[in-house]
């Protein structure tokens, strides 16, 4: 058994150098560190068809910034 399961990023940044990520399962959000910051991700209901095969998708929702 596993305890991580790759997902689809939807939306956010446009230069995210990765779409395709592992995530600890079972998680609520996807939190990705980027240019200063993080952006958050959460679950859908939907699955998208990458090279992967079919994977949940989780949409972009908001950024933070990481204090100094």
């Amino acid at each position: 058994m596993t305890d991580t399961v790759k997902v689809f990023l939807a939306g956010g940044p446009d230069d995210l150098p990765e779409r395709i990520v592992p995530t600890p399962f079972p998680g609520p959000d996807v939190k990705i560190k980027h240019r200063g910051g993080y952006e958050h991700f959460r679950p859908t209901s939907r699955q998208e068809d990458t090279p992967e095969g079919a994977l949940p998708v989780y949409e972009w929702w908001e950024r933070t910034e990481i204090a100094e």
